[in-house]
């Protein structure tokens, strides 16, 4: 039995209620983390292996590389943007733990976060960050998996060799079932069921034609991704800001009052609940692929360049964020895409996937064909009772809306008094070695004291003989 560590803040088979997700931070602040980790799971994961989540602790310290090295036959780290500036003193604490392991470690996935036009050869304050973390892989595996070109570009010009060292995989969540896509011929009408996705940190134009996109299919449902909206839609606070008007921040946003939200707690439901929807548009990444691998049309907006290689990779039926005006409306949009475009690279791209994982000597599902006789992932599944969806508090029961208020106020206190008993602990040390430094510097002194008198009685001695 092979035992695996995946870098990952819950596994498949975790079924922690809102709460618990909060609390444990189990989606990565982002439940589309969640998406290419169960790909890489469900791929990976053969009769005679156990996957293991590192709930996202890449502590360095020698009891817990004593404990990866003794536990685990190897480290899968799938990754999204982590070469972006918020993410270097993570990556910093990945290179070292990563240096002091004995087993294989294996990026399966991984991205710049740059603008929509990166200027690469301009560099990047992290450079130095990202080739420490490369290089070190590099030592643990064969070859690394990359996002997409852009990405591509940016190791190259670092130093790291194009198909050596690197090579570009795309997302592995596309890879979810297999070789093949697909996506159903829908007749989308102002009667279809929408999901719609959304990103506050996209462009102003970009945020202004999702919302009065949602005019025109009144059946929509807005599924969020941010931790902090999880928290929104399930105890009504706080707010993301005062107010907005092309982005719902609270609960008065006629989405939440109107029950059109739903938050996702793992993939499966999530995939049930697109394989309901007639289209998926919107400005997530992985609120679209998921769609996407669920056989459902979809249309992305991306708005970076991380978005950007993915979807010129993929294929993804899109529009570019530049080409939307205050005229563009989803209707045409509709009536133009090419929804069967992810299908015609898909083959291609799936072949080049599996060809990495052997690269790297990797176990996988798809050892005797791209349709396994079974998959160990969805045999275990079929025994686990998912997490349903959350929905908005304000279109709960009164039964419901009082559980979920003590359940998380029993949370919050419980975390406030770990993180008060974290930083007394913190404080206890500080003045530990503030005692110590004292106590050196007492010592000190009194060297200097002494020597001072030496010199002194010496002086004395010299001019008295004088």
């Amino acid at each position: 039995m092979r035992n695996i560590l995946i870098r990952a803040g819950m596994s498949p088979f975790d079924t922690f209620d809102a709460t618990e997700v909060i609390a444990k931070n189990g989606i990565g602040g982002n439940v589309g983390n969640l998406v290419y980790q169960y790909s890489v799971i469900r791929t990976l994961m053969t009769e005679d292996t156990i996957f293991t989540p590192d709930y996202y602790n890449y502590s360095h310290d020698s009891k817990r590389v004593d404990e990866i090295n003794e536990k685990y036959d190897a480290y899968v780290i799938p990754l999204a943007d982590a070469f972006r500036e918020q993410f270097v003193p993570t990556l910093r604490k990945y290179t070292k733990l990563i240096k002091q392991l004995k087993i294989p470690v294996y990026v399966i996935g991984v991205g710049l976060r740059a603008p929509f036009e990166p200027k690469l050869n301009e560099g990047f304050s992290f450079d130095e960050d990202v080739k420490a973390f490369v290089s070190a892989v590099l030592e643990k595996s064969n070859i690394i998996g990359l996002r997409g070109e852009i990405t591509s570009k940016y190791l190259s010009r670092l130093g790291f060799r194009e198909g050596v060292d690197h090579t570009v995989i795309g997302c592995p969540s596309m890879y979810t079932f297999g070789r093949e896509l697909n996506i159903r011929e829908t007749n989308i009408t102002k009667d279809s069921i929408v999901s719609v996705n959304s990103s506050k940190l996209s462009q102003k134009n970009v945020l202004d034609f999702i919302t009065r996109s949602l005019e025109d299919y009144p059946n929509h449902y807005f599924i969020p991704q941010w931790m902090k909206e999880l928290v929104l839609t399930y105890v009504g606070a706080p707010p993301l800001e005062e107010s907005c008007d092309n982005y719902p921040v609270s609960m008065s946003d006629s989405l939440y009052m109107n029950n059109r939200v739903r938050f996702f707690l793992n993939v499966p439901t999530w995939l049930d609940f697109l394989k309901q929807a007639d289209l998926s548009f919107g400005a997530r990444l992985h609120g679209n692929i998921t769609a996407t691998i669920a056989g459902t049309p979809s249309i992305l907006i991306p708005k970076d360049a991380r978005m950007r290689e993915l979807t010129e990779y993929h294929g993804l039926t899109h529009v570019w964020w530049n080409d939307i005006t205050e005229k563009t409306r989803l209707p045409d949009l509709v009536e133009k895409a090419d929804f069967q475009s992810p299908t015609k690279k898909q083959g291609q791209n799936f072949d080049h996937f599996i060809d990495f994982l052997n690269k790297n000597n990797i176990d996988h599902i798809y050892k005797d064909g791209p349709t396994p006789e079974t998959v160990p992932l969805d045999d275990r599944l079929k025994e686990v009772n998912l997490e349903q969806p959350v929905i908005p508090i304000s279109g709960c029961s009164t039964e419901e809306i009082a559980k979920r208020l003590e359940s998380y106020s029993s949370m919050m206190k419980k975390k406030n008094a770990n993180k008060l008993s974290a930083k007394d602990k913190e404080i206890k040390k500080l003045q530990s070695e503030i005692k110590k430094k004292n106590k050196k510097i007492e010592h000190q002194k009194g060297t200097l004291n002494r020597k001072a008198v030496r010199i002194a009685l010496k002086t004395a001695d010299m001019l008295a003989s004088k």
